[in-house]
């Protein structure tokens, strides 16, 4: 039976270290809809097919549905973080640890929105969780491979699959005679569906959090029955929601200006290549990065077109992502340490 509301408020009045994990969650989740979500009307707001506030508010109410909606039929994105790490050390020690690793994260992703880098939070959250549960164990023996396995690929996989289909649409589409006017009414759905499918992506991997950390204020480190409650999709949906509506106007300059320059073709080119990455990866439970399957479309788009993407920019871009694993692995690890010493 799926953890009742006011059961779980119960647990945060008696534990502080899940009340704090919590909290920072909720951060994360306001962090991720501000930074990430951004990229999926990126191209909207640049070709003028809508003003950025519009396209922000369209963007929140998108991905609050793709996370209430996708989360009730597959869960499986969800179960792969739960499952990324072991944490043992009793219920206090367990929660410090994952609580430091959201405040991880959070740090992490404050950083790439000062220096408006698209950074992944989703391997932040996994980087982080793992470095903080190592900090805790010992040893690497607590980290779950075959999970890192199925994150590893979908990196991959949403890096190469997303810059071959924004290349391959845009090449289908430059064939067909469309006006400027058409393209632009078109990417209107298209923005709406990449937000849907941010949503229910993203959200599912800190639902996976929420669930990890009351089952180890329980004592519990078994994986058991994955049953999600309805209240704690609307929470992160809510809040991912209200992370969107805060805007982003930064990360969409840099994935949609300096990077490559787009006309209403190009960014309708790019909507739909990351749409049907998107969509393939949620279907299938691989937990891939929204922000790189954007980045990758526009640069696969880009390369196909007249205009060249800056490569120095996408070079940048391309560094960050190198460096979240390592970093934001290194940080919850440090992070963790402290934590447990205090």
């Amino acid at each position: 039976m799926p953890l009742s509301f006011f059961d779980f408020l119960g647990q945060l009045s008696e534990n502080p270290a899940l009340s704090g994990t919590v909290l920072l969650t909720l951060a994360v989740l306001l962090v991720n809809g501000w930074t990430d979500a951004p990229n999926a009307i990126a191209g909207a707001v640049v070709t003028g097919a809508l003003p950025f506030r519009p396209a922000v508010v369209l963007a929140a109410v998108c991905n609050f549905l793709g996370v209430l909606c996708v989360t009730s039929v597959n869960t499986s994105v969800a179960e792969t973080v739960y499952s990324i790490a072991f944490f043992g050390g009793g219920p206090r020690a367990a929660l410090t640890a994952l609580c430091a690793a959201m405040a991880a994260i959070v740090l992490w992703a404050w950083l790439a929105w000062m220096f408006g880098i698209p950074t992944s939070e989703s391997h932040a959250l996994v980087a982080g969780i793992s470095g903080a549960a190592v900090a805790l164990e010992g040893s690497f023996s607590c980290i779950r491979w075959d999970c890192w396995a199925k994150v590893g690929l979908g990196l991959i996989l949403s890096s190469a699959a997303g810059f071959w289909a924004g290349r391959t649409v845009y090449c289908r589409l430059s064939s067909v005679k469309l006006s400027d006017h058409t393209l632009l009414l078109a990417q209107l759905p298209g923005a709406a569906a990449a937000s849907f499918l941010h949503g229910a992506q993203d959200g599912q991997k800190f639902i996976g959090v929420f669930l990890l950390g009351t089952a180890l204020a329980q004592g519990r480190t078994d994986e058991g029955t994955f049953l999600i409650p309805l209240w704690l999709m609307a929470l992160c949906a809510v809040f991912m929601a209200l992370g969107t509506l805060m805007g982003g106007k930064k990360i969409i300059d840099t994935v949609g200006r300096d990077m490559v320059t787009l006309g209403p073709r190009e960014g309708l080119a790019a909507d739909l290549g990351n749409i049907a990455c998107l969509l393939g990866a949620t279907l299938f439970g691989l937990p891939v990065s929204t922000t790189h399957t954007r980045t990758s479309a526009l640069l696969g788009v880009g390369s196909a077109g007249n205009s060249r993407p800056d490569w120095h920019v996408a070079d940048k871009i391309a560094l960050a992502w190198l460096l979240t694993f390592p970093g934001c692995m290194t940080i919850g690890y440090w992070t963790a340490k402290v934590f447990l010493a205090i």
